[in-house]
């Protein structure tokens, strides 16, 4: 039976080069997909575009591959990237150039058409709050599916590049170019798109962030992970013998949650997936063998991702010793503000729009389950926004005299005065299919893509989940441990202004336990300190899991908010130090 690998090689723009080298080591590997962008990402690769217009692209892919094109072409692996950014052409070129210096012939491809943003008429509606988005926005990219990509590989491409499109089409798309899966086979569709999810973001996919971090070894050689593809839709997930990290049902589940909302409408360009049936099988050392996603019909409209500039930020950080240093340090903090918006004020400046005073070593991202007692080291981290940068300049110049007028034991005020940067929001908008043109370049030849069209008729909503049958219902559980961490494992992730935290039993003992006690109520009592307006709860008995979505948790969304954990990465570490005792009373 055929089977197609393929491998995860970066998962954020910054991740490690060594992936494309590691990988090539395989016996056995079709392709390597590249993931480089989130939201932020395209907004800084448009002011880099309007700065040059041959610029806009991500230089990491051209570099990490360029000493392997050799080993690539001998190899025939093929390369699908994101890298492309808000300028796929002109990375193609850089990368064409790069094969022609190397003496090699390499065919590659660019696919366009992402680009919305002479298209979304504002004011635009933001998907997720319906709040009135007026713009002017710096970027608007659809998230493309898999349509342009399975072009370039029919016409033969070696090396594909796109700009913003699902991630996990670039591993969705060359299943259905190798297996010839129609656009309606919707249950492959899902677990191919649920084989993308898995491998999308690198090292995460192979251990790395794992609830059990200490069970995972060789952190210095991480080990990229790789999806062994069967044509009915089934696959493994695994990586390279030898190499660092962990794969076992546990982590792959963590990483099939990370930054999801409903799990039975989990909304992609090609496919609707529905993960809550989701098996994850151990076949053997890090061999998880994954199946059991349904697919409907793909959504009528694509997610556009915007941005704009909401003023001006500034950030500084700073340590300070001694007895009741974080006392210390608090009192700092809002001193520097007050000092910096009285002296302000005096020269006419409106305040800052909105502060952050956090002390780390405080655990004040705990907020009212913080714990350290009386810590003698901890670091003042000041964040603050404002419409104009004149009164940020104030507070960059104001903030060194701390060190010789307010606590004792401030130092580490390192870098010179801080600068002020924009403040960047996104968000995501809705944009009809048909409004967005796919186009394939390949060499000289630009051809327009046909995409799957879609009728209202096709929609259905999801099956809804058969009740839960807890079997020790009316029965004292028998729950070893005094944290939620000793029963599940878990992780969180951002997507706009919400925070997702999946959390996945140990074994089924715990399932039935957390199914039945841990509610959307008491997590959102957990972490009220986050500031949540709305918490959702939803089941993946499947995977004996559970999702846990939170509203309006980021203050307006990751790149907007001012606190240390701007994308909520450490809430599901929050969450499991929950005692046990809040779920089932006295032990």
């Amino acid at each position: 039976m055929k089977k197609i690998f393929i491998a995860g090689g970066s998962g954020f723009w910054g991740d490690s080069d060594a992936a494309t080298a590691q990988l090539l080591n395989a016996r056995e590997l079709d392709y390597i997909v590249y993931d480089y962008l989130s939201e932020i990402t395209l907004a800084l690769l448009a002011r880099a575009r309007e700065a040059d217009p041959d610029k806009g692209f991500i230089p990491d892919f051209e570099r990490a591959i360029t000493p392997h094109l050799a080993t690539i072409k001998s190899r025939g692996v093929k390369l699908l990237a994101n890298a492309g950014g808000l300028n796929p052409v002109a990375c193609a070129r850089a990368l064409e150039a790069r094969v022609a210096e190397a003496g090699l012939q390499l065919k590659i491809a660019a696919v366009t058409g992402d680009d919305v943003l002479g298209r979304i008429e504002t004011p635009a509606t933001d998907m997720f709050t319906n709040e009135a988005l007026a713009g002017p926005f710096l970027s608007a990219n659809a998230y493309l599916g898999i349509a342009g990509i399975v072009a370039a590989l029919e016409t033969g491409a070696d090396i594909v590049v796109t700009g913003r499109c699902a991630d996990s089409a670039l591993t969705l798309a060359p299943l259905v170019h190798e297996f010839g899966w129609r656009t309606d086979d919707w249950d492959q569709l899902s677990q191919g798109s649920l084989a993308g999810h898995l491998i999308e973001c690198g090292c995460q996919g192979a251990g790395g962030l794992f609830t059990d971090w200490d069970q995972v070894p060789g952190w210095d050689d991480m080990g990229f992970p790789v999806a062994v593809c069967e044509p009915d839709g089934r696959f493994e997930i695994t990586k390279l013998p030898g190499t660092g990290g962990l794969i076992s049902p546990l982590s792959v589940a963590e990483q099939m949650l990370y930054e999801i909302g409903d799990p039975s409408d989990y909304r992609l360009p090609d496919v609707i997936c529905d993960f809550r049936d989701v098996q994850l099988e151990l076949l053997g050392p890090d061999r998880v063998r994954v199946s059991g996603a349904r697919g409907r019909a793909a959504p009528m409209q694509y997610k556009a991702s915007v941005t704009w500039q909401e003023g001006w930020r500034l950030t500084v950080t700073l340590m300070i010793g001694g007895c009741d240093a974080a006392a210390k340090a608090r009192r700092t903090g809002q001193a520097i503000l007050d000092r910096a918006m009285r002296l302000g004020a005096e020269k006419g400046l409106a305040p800052f729009s909105r502060t952050s005073v956090e002390v780390l070593g405080a655990e004040d991202s705990y907020g009212p389950h913080a714990r350290t007692g009386g810590s003698r080291e901890v670091v003042l981290k000041i964040a603050v926004a404002a419409e104009s940068r004149a009164i940020l300049d104030i507070l960059s110049r104001e903030i060194f005299p701390s060190a010789t007028a307010m606590a004792p034991g401030i130092t580490g005020v390192t870098g010179g005065r801080p600068k002020s940067a924009p403040v960047i929001r996104g968000s995501g908008v809705l944009v009809a299919r048909s409004s967005v043109p796919v186009t394939l370049h390949m060499g000289t030849a630009v051809t327009s893509v046909p995409v799957a069209d879609i009728q209202a008729a096709d929609l259905a909503p999801p099956e809804p989940l058969a009740a839960p049958h807890i079997t020790t219902a009316g029965e004292p559980f028998k729950i070893a441990g005094e944290r939620l961490l000793d029963c599940a494992v878990a992780r969180s992730g951002d997507k706009g202004d919400l925070v997702n935290v999946g959390v996945i039993a140990r074994d089924e003992v715990a399932w039935a336990f957390l199914r039945e006690r841990l509610s959307a109520s008491i997590v959102a009592e957990w972490l009220d300190h986050l500031g949540a307006n709305r918490v959702e709860r939803f089941e993946l008995p499947g995977s004996r899991s559970l999702n846990f979505v939170l509203h309006g948790a980021l203050d307006g969304g990751g790149m907007r908010n001012l606190r240390f954990d701007a994308q909520g990465k450490a809430v599901a570490q929050i969450l499991l130090d929950m005692p046990l005792e809040k779920l089932i009373g006295e032990l």
